[in-house]
């Protein structure tokens, strides 16, 4: 095999350590904060909502994590968490990059959408970098393949 078709396999590894990393310490992060889940003051989620409210793309999603920031709070970092897992074992790796978008663009039209210009914010790009996991999913040292490879051994032997 040729440099060229053994970098093609291996190219998406990079982005899947980078993110899973990245995700995995941010849920870490969050949950060991005793300020950013608490019901406010400095540093607080509570705090972060009311101050990006009015200049969020979707303030309604704001309003709703205002309800219960502590709730909210927890949840995102704990749906981090996970999604870096699946990310970094390459666990169910299309629905834990659909997860790591879905928290990015919720992340982006509401936290970072006021960023100006739009490149200074970064869970735009983090967006966009889920994407190709979505589309291909963890090909290359994931518990999906191995899986998938078990479960086509055995139906050779049922089958076979």
């Amino acid at each position: 095999m040729g440099l060229r078709a053994t970098a093609s396999r291996y190219a998406l590894l990079p982005l899947r350590l980078f993110l899973g990393v990245t995700f995995v310490y941010a849920g870490l992060d969050k949950l060991t904060d005793s300020a950013f889940l608490s019901g406010g003051g400095p540093g607080s989620l509570a705090e972060m909502l009311d101050s990006v409210r009015d200049a969020a793309a979707v303030p309604a999603l704001v309003d709703l994590a205002q309800h219960s920031p502590e709730g909210f709070g927890t949840a995102i970092a704990v749906g981090e968490l996970t999604v870096g897992l699946g990310t970094l074992f390459g666990l169910w790796a299309r629905v834990a990059a659909l997860g790591g978008a879905l928290i990015s663009l919720t992340l982006w039209l509401t936290v970072s959408w006021a960023s100006d210009p739009y490149y200074y914010g970064n869970d735009l790009p983090y967006l966009m970098a889920w994407i190709p996991l979505i589309m291909a999913g963890a090909p290359m040292y994931s518990l999906d393949t191995l899986l998938a490879l078990r479960r086509r051994r055995r139906g050779q032997q049922i089958f076979g």
